[in-house]
């Protein structure tokens, strides 16, 4: 039976830590615990501002957490190297299995959807950079409803736009966070543990499946 497919964009389809190439030749060897921190406290601050239901987009909590992680590390990153960090956020590259991945799945005869923290133009123009946008019946942003995952408005927003149950939803993401949010909205879920080193949240609530890449994903229930 087809399936209507969240996929969620930063760090599942596209790597967040593709930035460190750049870093390295703003601070050298310190780039990819600096890649991570700015990550961690990029979405520590979407929660933070989706408790306080104080909004601002995706985008601002990129920025803001780049100052500070520049800050905590001392690095002393000018206004320019920051631009040029922020510009390739738009530019991410993906992970080597999404092209395939996707095809495979679009092929398949399900429809796929983009469910993201960022803005409508934000992850259009990254989907279109990648040349995946073509795998995508819809795009599906959290700045419709003002909040950020895994708040569950968030998921019922995905379920109205896809015009799909809950039972007959898929979320698909590396990012437990999001598993546990989708799941505890109800939707079916994909972990995709991107690193062999990465830990699922210990809270009993576990996904549908776990996979390793989205090749793995396509192939269980194809």
């Amino acid at each position: 039976m087809p399936l209507k497919i969240a996929f969620d964009i930063y760090g599942t389809l596209f790597d967040t830590q593709g930035v460190v190439f750049l870093l390295k030749g703003f601070i050298g060897n310190l780039a990819e615990e600096f890649s991570l921190t700015w990550r961690n406290k990029q979405l520590e601050y979407s929660f933070r501002k989706g408790l306080m239901q104080d909004y601002q987009d995706f985008s601002i909590c990129t920025r803001q957490a780049l100052d500070y992680t520049s800050d905590y590390y001392q690095a002393d990153l000018s206004d320019s190297q920051k631009d040029s960090l922020l510009k390739f956020y738009k530019e991410l590259p993906p992970f080597s299995d999404a092209v395939s991945g996707l095809s495979d799945l679009v092929e398949s005869g399900h429809k796929l959807y983009a469910f993201s923290n960022g803005k409508h133009e934000a992850i259009e123009a990254l989907l279109n950079a990648a040349d995946l946008r073509k795998f995508f019946t819809g795009v599906v942003s959290v700045d419709d409803v003002r909040s950020f995952k895994p708040d569950p408005s968030v998921y019922r927003h995905f379920l109205r736009e896809s015009e799909s149950t809950a039972s007959e939803a898929w979320l698909v993401s590396s990012n437990p966070f999001d598993v546990i949010g989708a799941t505890s909205a109800g939707l079916q879920s994909v972990w995709v543990k991107r690193s062999p080193h990465a830990v699922f949240d210990p809270w009993g609530i576990e996904p549908t499946i776990t996979v390793s890449d989205l090749l793995e994903f396509s192939e269980r229930i194809s």
